[in-house]
């Protein structure tokens, strides 16, 4: 396994960089579940916009292990609770989530005035990238 090299930063931020949809599994009392959900990769991260009462931040508050799958990607990695959309602290992160978002953000799903409307980050911690026929196993923690 290889560290995040500048090289599959590079095809991580190309291909994620932007609104995508991703598959998050988390699991509960051991068995899986997994949804798909808008996602956008920075800095060895994805951010989700989602309900803090939702089944899937119950379940990473009980156990934070995810697993995540994109296009010709699949990793591991820990589900942190970044809190309210709205907060100071998360300024800069919802910013860029409303211009990754911007074709549906605003379309009435999402509810900004709600304190429980939150960025859901999965820390990644491994994972495999293919590309142009080359597979990179990635260790995002060093």
């Amino acid at each position: 396994m290889e560290k995040l090299s500048p090289e599959t930063e590079k095809i991580m931020s190309e291909r994620f960089g932007k609104d995508n949809v991703i598959a998050l599994a988390t699991t509960e009392n051991d068995i899986p579940y997994v949804r798909n959900v808008n996602a956008f990769y920075e800095d060895k991260a994805f951010y989700i916009i989602t309900h803090a009462l939702s089944n899937k931040m119950k379940q990473l508050t009980k156990n934070p292990h995810a697993a995540i799958s994109g296009e010709w990607f699949t990793a591991h990695g820990i589900g942190i609770n970044l809190g309210y959309f709205g907060k100071a602290e998360n300024a800069e992160i919802a910013q860029k989530l409303r211009h990754a978002f911007s074709q549906w953000i605003d379309n009435g799903h999402n509810d900004f005035t709600d304190t429980n409307t939150c960025i859901l980050c999965i820390r990644l911690t491994d994972g495999i990238l293919f590309s142009h026929g080359r597979r990179f196993d990635i260790d995002f923690t060093i």
